[in-house]
């Protein structure tokens, strides 16, 4: 039975730098995937090996489901082994020397689980993942798509609370990561279980997760769904880390509620949403997707249009990303379509829709480091 997880102020410091984790707290609730989202280093893997309890926090508190198993506070820490979590790791972690349904049937055997249990408990689990024809098959046999199977079905096959999955896909190749990505949302809500899943691929993270959070430096910076994290960044380094490439300086000229007026660096001006702390007469950085600048607009009432020239064209067989000096400086654009519809040189008026061009204040810091 799925279950939730909740994190309240966790953090984690090793013996030397800055924390690890650095007061992070969310909520999981019970048969919900939530994706930790992040760079290299920010955090996200020691957070899921704190759960686990492979890694002992520093401070904080984690729950799943009504058992405190972590309060450093009060000398509380409960052993991996009793927190009915499964784990699937980057590597297979499969035993060689055994079939798929032995290992399968290992953790099932640790728990004294009777031998007709086990054989009826194997078979189901293996159907659910996809290998219910390779039971008997050695396990060395299988690609890496479908040993990678094999560690989520034994995973899964006790019915574990919780269930955490650290880049389960990174040692994969592009087709079949692609492949397994799709089943594994598929698999996990099919039994039902609350998981946590750490990865640093944005495609990733939206084809699997209920709500995606985006981690900095052992900082959680923002917990949303990803419609609302695409379009609705909570500060400059989410946006630009989810693919938000084009940025502007600019200062803010006026603020009406959510939205504002900016001047570019070409003197002209555009509408553009801006969070709470930046005030009028600030200086900002204006955030844009590729694939956010419409190219080609003829509606003179439209806001945000303005006149560009296309300095390069780069055509990518089904998209083109065009290379454009716009608004005193240069910006991208992205256009579906087999056919590029502007050469180098053109000129193109271009739409930026107000609610997707973002200002943020100035010194925030973009660059991952």
């Amino acid at each position: 039975m799925s279950a939730e997880l909740k994190i309240e102020n966790l953090r984690k410091q090793f013996s030397v730098g800055r924390p690890a984790i650095d007061d992070g707290s969310f909520r999981i609730e019970a048969g919900e995937i939530v994706v930790l989202l992040g760079p290299s280093g920010c955090g996200k893997t020691t957070t899921l090996r704190c759960v686990a309890g492979l890694e002992h926090p520093t401070d904080g508190r984690i729950s799943i489901g009504h058992d405190i198993v972590s309060d450093p506070a009060r000398k509380l820490l409960v052993p991996p082994r009793l927190r009915n979590v499964g784990m699937v790791f980057q590597s297979y972690a499969v035993w060689p020397h055994m079939t798929v349904a032995q290992n399968v049937a290992y953790p099932l055997k640790q728990r004294k689980v009777s031998s007709a249990d086990i054989e009826s408990k194997v078979a189901e689990v293996l159907e659910v993942v996809g290998l219910g024809e390779y039971a008997k098959r050695p396990v060395v046999s299988l690609s890496g798509g479908q040993m990678q199977r094999v560690a989520l079905a034994r995973s899964l096959v006790y019915k574990p609370q919780l269930l955490l999955l650290d880049e389960p896909l990174s040692n994969l190749d592009a087709k079949l990561r692609l492949r397994l990505r799709d089943d594994l949302r598929r698999i996990i809500k099919q039994t039902d279980v609350t998981a946590l899943y750490v990865t640093h691929d944005q495609a990733e993270a939206v084809v699997l997760g209920d709500r995606i959070g985006v981690m900095r430096d052992g900082k959680l910076l923002q917990m949303a769904s990803s419609v609302d994290l695409y379009n609705r960044p909570s500060d400059l380094f989410v946006a630009n880390f989810t693919g938000a490439s084009n940025t502007l300086g600019g200062k803010v000229i006026e603020r009406n509620g959510d939205y504002g007026k900016v001047q570019a660096p070409s003197g002209q001006t555009l509408t553009a949403w801006m969070p709470p702390s930046v005030k009028a007469g600030e200086a900002v950085k204006i955030a844009v997707r590729p694939e956010n600048v419409q190219l080609g607009v003829d509606a003179t009432s439209v806001p945000n249009r303005f006149a560009a020239k296309v300095a390069a064209q780069h055509y990518q067989g089904v998209q083109t990303i065009y290379e454009l000096s716009a608004l005193g400086g240069k910006l991208e654009a992205l256009e579906l379509g087999t056919h590029p519809r502007y050469a180098d040189g053109a000129d193109v008026d271009i739409v930026i829709p107000p609610s997707l061009c973002w200002a943020f204040p100035a010194d925030e810091k973009a660059v991952i480091e």
